[in-house]
C-alpha cells in the first residue's frame, strides 16, 4: 500500500492497529480459536420436496401416534391387580391418554390387543389383554430392565445438550416417548437416576432436572469419525456430515461449491458451549445441524414430529427459524408429510446400520404395530360375515313370504271349491 502525502491522522490509524499483535488470539483462553474465522456466507439453499416412499412406508415411525396411546391403554390393563378393568375406569381420560375418539370404541378397534367381556355386575364392558399382548408386555417389560443404563444414558446426554445443563421435567416428559422411557419412569426417578441427576427449581416455578457431570461425551458423529480414523479431537477439526442425497438429485453450482466449504467447517459438538458462536455464521449453522443429528440419534425411531422439536429452541439455544435447517440439508433430513404433520426422519439411521445401532424396544413396538395390522383383519372378516348373515336372513324372510303367499292361494281355491258344492245342495 502506498500513500502519498500521509496525514497524522493516518500514521495513527496504522500504528494504532499495528500495537496489537498478529497472532494474540492464539493466547486469548475465553474464546476459541474457531471464534475468529466465522464467516458469514448464507446461500439461499432451495432444494424441491420429493416424495420418498422408503421412509414413508417405515410403519413405526408412522404408527407410533396410534401405538402411543395403545401402549398407554395397554399398561393400565397391566398395573391392574386383576389383570382387567371397566370400561368406566378410562372412560374419562380419553385426553390424558391422547386418544382422539371415545376409549371404548378406541379399545374396540383393536380385538387383537384388548378383549372384551361382559362383567361380574350391570353387564358393563369390561376389557383385559388377549394372551399374544401379555406375552409382548412382558418381553417389553424385559427390554426396560436390560436397556435401563442405556435410558439413563440417552437422557444425560438430553439434558447436557441444553443451555445451562438443566431442562424442565415437562419438557423431558414430552420427549419421553422418543427417548424411550417407560411411563413410569418420571414418577420413580430417585430409583432409575444416578447422583448426577439433580432436581432444581427453575423460572417460572418449574422443577427442573440438571446433570452434574465432568466427564466428556462424544456425540455419535465423533464417534464415527474416529472410528474411521478422520478425527482425532483437536480443536478447530473438521469433520463431514454423512450425506445421503436422493438418486436423482441434481444440485446447482452455487449450492453443490456451498455444501462442499460447509463440510469443510470445524465440527461445534453439541455438549460444547456455543454461546460465543456467531448465530449468522456458517460454523452456528453446522452446530445447529449437529445437533440436530445428535438430538434424533438418541430418539429411539430416529424421528420426531417437526412442531414437537421446535418446542425445544428455548433450552437448547436454537435459532428463531430452526426449521430452515431440515429444508437446507435434505441429504441428511427427510420430511415426512403422513398422518396431516411433518416428521423429521434422519437418513443415516435407515442407510448406514452400522453408524446408528437399532435400539431393542423397536423391535417390541413392531410386535405391538403386528397385532394392531392383525385387529383390522378381524374387524374386517367380522363386516364380511355379518354381510353374509344378513344377506341369508333376507333371503330366508323371501322364501318364508313366498311359502305364505303359496298357502293362502291354496287355501282360497279350496275355499271357492267348497262353496260351489254348498250352492247347489242349497237349491235342492
Amino acid at each position: 500500500m502506498f500513500l502519498i502525502n500521509p496525514t497524522s491522522k493516518t500514521l495513527k490509524k496504522l500504528l494504532s492497529h499495528s500495537q496489537k499483535p498478529i497472532f494474540s488470539f492464539l493466547c486469548d483462553p475465553q474464546n476459541p480459536p474457531y471464534s475468529h474465522t466465522q464467516k458469514s456466507h448464507y446461500v439461499d439453499v432451495y432444494m424441491k420436496w420429493k416424495k420418498d416412499p422408503y421412509y414413508d412406508s417405515i410403519d413405526h415411525i408412522h404408527k407410533s401416534i396410534q401405538l402411543k396411546p395403545v401402549i398407554s391403554l395397554k399398561n393400565c390393563i397391566a398395573q391392574d391387580p386383576n389383570g382387567c378393568i371397566p370400561i368406566s375406569q378410562v372412560s374419562k381420560r380419553g385426553l390424558e391418554f391422547d386418544v382422539p375418539m371415545k376409549v371404548a370404541r378406541f379399545l374396540r378397534q383393536y380385538p387383537a390387543i384388548f378383549e372384551e367381556f361382559t362383567g361380574p355386575q350391570y353387564n358393563l364392558p369390561w376389557f383385559r389383554l388377549t394372551p399374544e399382548a401379555v406375552e409382548i408386555d412382558r418381553e417389553e417389560k424385559r427390554v426396560f430392565e436390560n436397556c435401563k443404563e442405556d435410558l439413563k444414558d440417552r437422557l444425560k446426554r438430553f439434558i447436557l445438550m441444553s443451555k445451562g445443563k438443566v431442562l424442565p421435567l415437562k419438557i423431558i416428559q414430552g420427549m419421553q416417548w422418543y427417548l424411550g422411557l417407560p411411563e413410569d419412569f418420571l414418577r420413580c426417578l430417585e430409583v432409575n437416576l444416578d447422583g448426577s441427576f439433580k432436581f432444581v427449581e427453575m423460572e417460572d416455578g418449574l422443577k427442573g432436572l440438571a446433570v452434574e457431570c465432568e466427564e466428556k461425551f462424544l456425540s455419535v458423529i465423533q464417534r464415527n469419525a474416529m472410528k474411521k480414523g478422520v478425527y482425532f479431537g483437536e480443536p478447530m477439526e473438521a469433520i463431514e456430515f454423512p450425506f445421503f442425497p436422493r438418486k436423482d438429485a441434481r444440485l446447482r453450482r452455487k449450492i453443490d461449491d456451498w455444501l462442499k466449504e460447509f463440510q469443510k467447517l470445524p465440527y461445534v459438538s453439541p455438549y460444547e458451549d456455543f454461546l460465543h458462536l456467531d448465530p449468522g455464521s456458517d460454523i452456528a449453522e453446522k452446530r445447529v445441524v449437529g445437533f440436530l443429528h445428535e438430538l434424533l440419534s438418541l430418539f429411539v425411531e430416529h424421528s420426531a414430529e417437526r412442531k414437537k422439536l421446535l418446542c425445544l429452541k428455548k433450552y437448547f439455544g436454537l435459532p428463531q427459524k430452526v426449521h430452515k435447517a431440515f429444508e437446507r440439508h435434505p441429504h441428511m433430513f427427510y420430511l415426512s408429510l403422513r398422518n396431516k404433520t411433518c416428521t423429521a426422519i434422519l437418513k443415516e439411521a435407515y442407510n448406514d446400520k452400522l453408524a446408528i445401532e437399532r435400539h431393542p424396544l423397536l423391535r417390541v413396538r413392531n410386535k405391538y404395530i403386528n397385532l394392531m395390522k392383525q385387529s383390522g383383519v378381524i374387524l374386517k372378516n367380522k363386516r364380511l360375515s355379518n354381510r353374509f348373515l344378513d344377506h341369508g336372513s333376507v333371503k330366508l324372510d323371501l322364501d318364508l313370504d313366498l311359502d305364505l303367499d303359496l298357502d293362502l292361494d291354496v287355501v282360497d281355491e279350496e275355499r271357492r271349491e267348497m262353496t260351489d258344492l254348498d250352492v247347489p245342495r242349497m237349491i235342492i
